[in-house]
């Protein structure tokens, strides 16, 4: 949620933000409107307190032939004042829901545009220059035994799957390397629940324009999360953190629920956009003054990963009008997928300053003792998808994939062969 006190103060920067996203303007105009008529009734309603105050002690020391005429007066005056206290009531509940519908301010160095308006910021290794025509990654998973999703879609339908053999290993081997690598970094790993509270969803932003997107259990009233950013963002609702001990560094381990609607016919061969899948998600808590320098750390933290993985990548700086609704920015980084000739999306990581933290009520005392809002940050170390960039740009003429140096530890084999009869 927004700082409406900011918005009172800039509200052409509110109007910018909504610009660059591509968003409705006149929602400032709405929202300023709103909150000076609540607050001109929230001082109509204290005058009419003030005065139902001085009535009461008039009543008490009037005479009694004057009694009858100032009690009659007290009734009507209590009548304004519980209009007036419903009259800011009504318009500070319209506030609270306005502003729950705007987006997070975009940072002021987000590009302009929408999906396709990204900046590549850096682009590190060389797609492999293979001698042979390289199999997608689904052929190499059947091949390796690996990946089968026909039982997936037999046992569940479209979109889900099995990892079996060397793939059940690939990812535990990935995931576990990502956790290891948060930990040596100072994050605190955890295992999340994997379904949360309305409140929770909604507090992180996820129920805006891409409530579409997540599974519901309505006899429970209880939602799948997409990713452990949702319950890490959780963790700490209605807390006043310790300022000495920000930043508060979280790494969750979770399986996350998609249901990809407005996907049809969008990657339906393999495991690139599929229901279900595993993550390994950074998720932080840090002083809003130190939230750009922690987000520069987390892009960094996902680069080495792809670079011990020996991945091919790019880095881009996504447009205003393809941000999420909590992110004032986001880093992409996209791995070289080669069956594809083109980069795919395998890591993001999102600044989303004080705005799901005002809206779960997560602050810090600030120099002064003063509560302040936190500032949350999140980033994707490993999932699922991974695996499709590893099995297509290690692979050999022989459908067998070299894993990468620095995974075999992780996954106890230096190859993935193919299995016999496939």
């Amino acid at each position: 949620m927004i700082d409406l006190r900011a918005v009172r103060e800039t509200p052409d920067r509110l109007r910018a933000s909504q610009r660059v996203r591509g968003e409705d303007e006149t929602v400032v105009d709405r929202l300023l409107d709103l909150d000076s008529r609540r607050r001109t009734a929230l001082t109509r309603f204290e005058e009419l307190r003030a005065e139902q105050k001085s009535a009461g002690k008039a009543i008490s020391s009037a005479a009694p032939e004057e009694r009858d005429s100032l009690l009659a007066g007290a009734k009507e005056l209590a009548t304004r004042v519980k209009q007036a206290e419903a009259e800011a009531e009504e318009l500070g509940t319209e506030v609270d829901r306005l502003l729950r519908e705007i987006p997070n301010l975009v940072d002021e160095d987000t590009p302009e545009g929408g999906v396709d308006d990204f900046r590549v910021l850096e682009e590190v290794g060389t797609p492999a220059d293979f001698d042979f025509t390289p199999r997608d990654h689904l052929e190499l998973g059947e091949l390796l035994g690996a990946i089968d999703t026909d039982r997936g879609a037999k046992v569940s339908g479209a979109r889900f799957y099995f990892l079996t053999g060397a793939g059940a290993l690939l990812e535990l081997g990935l995931l576990n390397m990502a956790m290891q690598q948060a930990v040596a970094n100072g994050f605190t790993p955890t295992i999340p629940p994997v379904l949360v509270r309305p409140e929770t969803m909604e507090g992180t932003g996820f129920l805006g324009a891409h409530a579409d997107e997540v599974y519901r259990l309505e006899a429970d009233d209880l939602y799948l999360v997409g990713t452990s950013e949702v319950p890490l963002a959780g963790f700490h609702a209605d807390e006043i953190l310790s300022a000495d001990e920000l930043p508060n560094r979280y790494v969750g381990w979770s399986s996350c629920f998609r249901r990809e609607a407005g996907s049809y016919g969008k990657d339906t061969r393999g495991i690139i956009r599929v229901h279900q899948f595993n993550k390994v998600e950074m998720f932080v808590y840090t002083h809003p003054d130190n939230a750009r320098q922690e987000h520069e750390r987390l892009l960094a933290w996902e680069r080495e990963m792809l670079d011990k993985l020996e991945l091919p990548y790019r880095v881009v700086d996504i447009a205003g009008g393809d941000l999420g609704t909590s992110a004032a920015r986001k880093f992409d980084c996209e791995a070289w997928m080669p069956t594809q000739g083109r980069y795919r999306e395998l890591t993001s990581t999102s600044n989303c300053t004080d705005f799901q933290a005002r809206r779960l009520n997560t602050r810090f005392r600030d120099d002064a003792g003063k509560p302040r809002h936190a500032a949350t940050l999140n980033g994707t170390l490993a999932t699922t998808r991974w695996i499709v960039a590893i099995l297509e740009n290690h692979q050999r003429a022989d459908g067998s994939v070299v894993v990468p140096e620095a995974l075999r530890p992780f996954v106890g084999r230096d190859v993935l062969e193919p299995v016999k009869g496939r």
